[in-house]
Formats: structure tokens, sequence, C-alpha cells
């Protein structure tokens, strides 16, 4: 019998020689050999009328810049938008990127000491680096900068949320913490602080005082990186 090659104008992955196949590539060579478009290939499972399973998934990634975390920001119904996605393809994607970003929380240290801003941001970057809307965080810890517990505050829209300060000191009375780290994200990627985030943060920080609670530090994070107050001077 006639060995199949690959021929990159088949229609059908089936066509594909058996080594180039996603599936059969991940069994004899495993998963790590497999690139983006590859895996991407077999959570949809099928492609178009005109494209295979791969590229389906190549048009996908070429459409967020190849960037898996602007990927991780598209909802079921922005992955329905491409040619031969409908919604079980959609949720498909969907649901394996909350699976990478949900393990992506369950690494991190269970009590984690805060040492920078950066230790900081690479707790709540899971959190908040891929939303499309805002949120505030509160992140509470012991003498030793040690987190107790870091928390949502309040969600808003794409241009702002409402912070209650009573809301903010709360759980940091209940759980005796010492001192508090703000955070909240801005969906457009712009790092710097607006007045009302400066003006939030002297409250805030007013407010601390009366409970013997430092604010240590506040984070605006977006895609692209964090910007501190404390390294910036404004605390």
């Amino acid at each position: 019998m006639e060995q199949k090659t690959y021929n990159p104008n088949s229609k059908g992955i089936k066509f594909w020689a058996e080594e180039d196949r996603p599936r059969e590539k991940m069994l004899q060579k495993g998963v790590r050999s497999l690139t983006n478009a590859e895996l991407m290939a077999i959570l949809l499972g099928s492609g178009s009328r005109n494209k295979t399973a791969v590229d389906l998934a190549k048009e996908i990634l070429q459409d967020c810049n190849h960037d898996l975390n602007e990927l991780g920001r598209y909802t079921a119904l922005d992955l329905t938008r491409f040619n031969g996605i409908g919604n079980a393809k959609a949720v498909t994607i969907a649901s394996a990127m909350e699976l990478g970003r949900r393990r992506k929380l369950k690494n991190l240290d269970e009590k984690p000491q805060i040492k920078s801003s950066r230790d900081a941001y690479e707790l709540l970057r899971p959190q908040l680096g891929d939303l499309t809307n805002e949120e505030f965080w509160v992140i509470y810890m012991n003498r030793n900068n040690r987190v107790i517990k870091h928390c949502m505050i309040s969600s808003g829209g794409v241009a702002g949320t409402a912070v209650d300060s009573k809301l903010v000191f709360s759980p940091a009375i209940k759980s005796l913490c010492s001192s508090i780290i703000l955070a909240h994200n801005h969906p457009s990627g712009n790092l710097t602080p607006s007045n009302a985030d400066i003006n939030l943060t002297k409250k805030l920080r007013r407010g601390g005082e009366l409970f013997d609670i430092k604010v240590l530090d506040h984070l605006i994070i977006a895609q692209t990186g964090y910007y501190s107050f404390l390294d910036s001077g404004l605390i």
C-alpha cells in the first residue's frame, strides 16, 4: 500500500501522514511536542467545510496575535464569530482556558509572603489580568507580610467600580490582619492612576490608620503589566 504523505492542499487531517496528525503526534511524541494550533485543533475536533481543525485553530490564534492571555479573554460568544465554531466548540475552548487559569491559581503558595510589588502582582494577576470589566481586590496580611486571604471587594463595568471602605476593612478586622495591599485592574491597559484612584488610596490610608492597619501599596493591573503606588512614591 502506498504510504500517505502530508499534503498541505488536502482538506482533511485524515489525508495527512499519521505522525503529523495532532492526536497521533501527541500519543507518539508527548503533549509538549504539539504547537498551540495543534493543541487547539484537538479541542475543536473538526474544522469547517474548507478548513482543517488546525487551520481553524491558526485563524483564531492569529486573531488574538498568538497571545494565549488575550485568547483567555474571549467569551464563548466571541469565539462563535469564527466560521466553523458553534456553541459546543466555543464552550470547549473557553472551558480549557478557564482550567488553565485555575491551574495557575492552584500552583500559588497557600500562604505566600509578599516582599515586593511584584509578589503582589503575581498573586493577583491570574484574577485580574484578563478581565474585561474592572474589579477591586484587597490582599490581607499578617505582621510577617504573609497572605491571610485575598478577595474581591467590588466589581463594576469597563470604566470603573465603586469601593465601599467598610467592605475593605471589615475582613481586615475579622482576620486581625496587620496590613493590606489594594489592587484593581484597568481593562483598557492604561496603567496611569486616575485622580479617583489617587483620592481613593488616600481615603483608605486614612481609614487604615483608625484601625492600626497599614495600607502598604495600591496596584493597578493590566494584561501587559502593573503600576505600584509604593514604587512610584505615591505612598
